[in-house]
């Protein structure tokens, strides 16, 4: 149950990387060319045909619970040929009326996947809350539609009622007053705010080990953004998943998050706990980084920046990424690019300034 926030300038790579995750790239530009994404959750147990194995009620001897099979139509007994009343295996329910279904822990490689199985996973073992609500919920749908879906695609054996019933329990759980109104809504209908609160209710409705949040407050205003950001820290605190979080923020990476990555160029440059990061930033980039940040001290003077731009995307160096803009570069530094250096057990560096303590 930890939150990692994945934080870097604007073409970094953040949103790439989750879009990967997700396998969302747009081809044919975008592609997962080589390496792996491993991903370990819990998924439904199936048997030689492929279909999901429900667990039964058993009763104190361990014997499985039969229970007659009812007509919906007439609301009696169906009978078999015989004249006999059909029994089947009666299903663990919840009290929400979901069936419980045998799970089993798996790894998957979702780089390798074939996006068929990965249908699978997107909406209930991972989901996505992107920055533009408005242009993430179809408008020509109410949010009861669209909430509604999850539920039917991932919950084996979910009825319309029961889908329904799911998706306003979501809504009450992200704190929207009125949740039956704004079930029957469509999203112009509603303010920023509270269509990135259907967002992240969309993606909670199929219980996702791995929440990806890329950017979820870019577009409100700073009072919204403080009420996500608490509705987040909320649910992380009630599900049994992780989140990863993606934005340029680092203020609301510092309020938010366990563990730290900061990308540049398409890179991990440094990785570790949140305190790591904060308190003893290694790399340059990570420095300059936290000195550009805005604060109630500055008396005026003019903002840090980091001079020079981001290498060519099509025409990468060998060396370091960061070297034409870095003031503590040496002359290792033009040399191949650095690899991670360890610098305490959860704290990790891609710099030469390091490299003594590499060998060490």
């Amino acid at each position: 149950n930890s939150t990692v926030g994945v934080v870097g300038e604007s073409g970094c790579g953040k949103s790439v990387t989750s879009m990967s995750i997700m396998r969302l790239l747009q081809g044919p530009t975008g592609q997962i060319v080589e390496g792996s994404i491993r991903f370990k959750a819990y998924d439904f147990k199936r048997d030689a045909k492929g279909k999901v194995i429900p667990v039964y009620e058993k009763d104190e001897n361990g014997n499985v619970i039969y229970e007659t099979v009812i007509d919906k139509k007439t609301g009696t007994p169906k009978h078999d040929k015989n004249g006999q009343e059909i029994k089947v295996p009666k299903q663990k329910k919840r009290e929400n009326g979901i069936g419980e279904f045998e799970m089993e822990e798996k790894v998957f490689d979702i780089a390798k996947m074939p996006i068929r199985e990965m249908y699978r996973l997107r909406g209930r073992q991972m989901s996505m809350v992107f920055q533009e609500p408005m242009t993430s919920l179809n408008p020509v749908f109410t949010i009861g539609d669209q909430l509604d879906e999850v539920s039917l695609l991932h919950i084996p054996g979910a009825t319309r009622e029961i889908a329904k019933n799911r998706s306003i329990e979501m809504l009450n759980m992200v704190g929207i007053a009125m949740a039956e109104r704004v079930y029957a809504s469509y999203p112009h209908e509603l303010s920023g705010g509270m269509r990135q609160r259907v967002m992240i209710a969309m993606a909670l409705a199929g219980e996702p080990r791995l929440i990806i949040a890329d950017e979820p407050t870019t577009a409100l205003d700073v009072t919204i953004q403080a009420q996500i950001l608490e509705l987040f820290n909320d649910l992380k605190r009630r599900i049994n998943g992780s989140i990863l979080l993606i934005t340029h923020d680092l203020g609301v990476i510092a309020e938010m998050a366990d563990y730290v990555v900061v990308m540049y160029a398409g890179r991990i440059i440094e990785q570790g706990t949140a305190s790591e990061i904060f308190h003893n930033p290694c790399h340059p980039y990570t420095q300059g980084l936290q000195k550009s940040k805005p604060t109630m001290k500055s008396n005026g003077t003019t903002l840090f920046n980091i001079p020079g731009n981001v290498p060519n995307p099509i025409d990468m160096p060998d060396y370091c990424y960061f070297k034409e803009r870095c003031d503590k570069c040496i002359a290792k530094c033009s040399g191949e690019y650095p690899c991670m250096v360890k610098i305490s057990p959860t704290h990790f560096v891609a710099c030469h300034l390091y490299d003594s303590e590499a060998k060490n």
